[in-house]
């Protein structure tokens, strides 16, 4: 088969997902979003800046730092009297999304159509998993049909969170639309190690963009002990299969291994603390503890990430569900989100797989840091349709499905069709149709009240 024959499939999806995703936006396609954050982020460095010239255009999630106290400003966006220069605003958000934007910045300055940048963008996600999941077939390490790797595709790109995510814009989806990507890459060129240095150039990348997902490294960390074996006898099905593996393992191939994925990671590491120092002076702050939000206080007591969140946003991934009334609307979505087993009921699957293979086993100790950690973020993904914060781990979890062995079947379809319904039903409302939304902005209340 030609190249391009096997593109052709890759790219009839595309074309399909993209023109869907456009289709939802429908009369927004070419309109600029409100919170267009890294189109100013992408405006400064044209312009060789990385604060902003003045005041940000909003008071949706800026960070202002005070650069003679070195801390935080005053509360507010208006600062009367103040000396120049000594407040200065900047977009906390990590940068790479704004480098993404470059060429379409370049050309249309900040009014740019991101809405349509990003769907487009959005549409490379669902193409790059399909093409993963064939490369693991062709492998030999998935036994799907090309069927269920279409099917799994689909189910990603309409049956998920991604659909409403992709045709939002805004500086929050935005950045899950370029980590989605680079995931399904670092997938395609780490599973097997195959590519050390493209795999730790797509984390790298994505720890610009999306930073809690550097910790699925733990993937690639066990990839690399799984192909570096001095000899094939090491079974790790068995109950000391793990220790046979590090007994059998090639160290200084591992060593190599290694440090071709690491060193992209590290230059992207050094390029974050280099910025976080220049816009902070800190290399370890990427500006969120600056932002002019009105829950800045919870961040000063107990940090971007503590235990103390766990308990919300626990509740929030497992047990949102929508509120029901005998009132018109009759359905109302928490702006907190519906939980993650709503939105895409067939991951139950992934709970009873039929074949547990070393690669699903080093998928599922990756994916368990991230969500622990995003657990314990200060924030539970508000304002959103579904959890959102799973696309930090999302591609993994749809190639464990197709290793997990269980047969696509009518039941399958079934899940498959109403996770379709639900996430459409969130692609064509965010954000626009609010009567079906709840209007509390404490982000106090996670369930229907009494």
């Amino acid at each position: 088969m030609t190249r391009f024959q096997r593109a052709r499939l890759p790219l009839a999806l595309y074309v399909l997902v993209a023109g869907i995703y456009c289709a939802v936006l429908g009369p927004r396609v070419l309109e600029t979003s409100p919170d267009n954050h890294y189109a100013h982020l992408a405006q400064g460095f044209l312009d060789g800046s990385l604060a902003l010239p003045g005041r940000p255009p909003g008071t949706n999630d800026w960070a202002c730092y005070d650069t003679q106290l070195r801390g935080p400003c005053p509360p507010g966006f208006f600062f009367p009297g103040a000396e120049p220069g000594r407040y200065k605003w900047y977009v906390s958000f990590p940068p790479f999304p704004a480098v993404v934007m470059l060429p379409i910045v370049a050309v249309a300055g900040v009014d740019a159509p991101d809405r349509l940048f990003w769907a487009l963008i959005a549409a490379l996600g669902p193409m790059l998993l399909f093409l993963t999941l064939r490369r693991l077939r062709e492998d030999g390490v998935s036994e799907r049909s090309q069927r269920d790797d279409l099917l799994l595709t689909l189910l990603f790109a309409f049956g998920s969170v991604f659909f409403f995510v992709a045709v939002q814009g805004t500086v929050w989806f935005a950045a899950h639309v370029v980590a989605t990507s680079l995931l399904c890459l670092y997938l395609h060129f780490g599973l097997g190690a195959r590519r050390p240095v493209l795999a730790g150039l797509m984390l790298g990348l994505c720890f610009l963009t999306r930073p809690t997902t550097a910790l699925l490294a733990v993937l690639m960390a066990l990839e690399i002990v799984r192909v570096a074996q001095r000899e094939r006898a090491a079974d790790a099905a068995s109950p000391d299969g793990g220790w046979q593996l590090l007994r059998n393992v090639d160290w200084p191939r591992a060593l190599r291994l290694g440090a071709l994925f690491s060193a992209p990671i590290l230059l992207c590491g050094l390029l974050a603390m280099w910025m976080n120092q220049a816009r902070f002076d800190d290399p370890f702050e990427f500006g969120h503890s600056f932002l002019q939000i009105g829950w800045r206080g919870r961040i000063e007591k107990w940090g971007l990430f503590n235990y103390h969140f766990v308990g919300r946003n626990l509740a929030i991934f497992t047990s949102s569900l929508p509120w029901l009334s005998a009132n018109a609307p009759h359905l109302t979505i928490s702006r907190h989100g519906l939980a993650l087993w709503v939105t895409t009921p067939a991951l139950f699957l992934l709970l009873s797989p039929v074949r547990i293979t070393p690669v699903l086993k080093a998928l599922t100790l990756a994916v368990i840091p991230v969500i622990v950690l995003n657990l314990m973020y200060q924030n539970s993904g508000w304002v959103q349709f579904g959890y959102r914060f799973a696309l930090d781990y999302m591609p993994l979890l749809f190639v464990m499905l197709a290793l997990g062995g269980r047969r696509f079947g009518k039941r399958f379809i079934a899940l498959g069709v109403i996770a379709i319904a639900i996430n459409t039903f969130g692609a064509i409302t965010f954000d626009r149709a609010h009567q079906f939304y709840d209007t509390d902005r404490t982000q106090t209340v996670l369930f229907q009240p009494d």
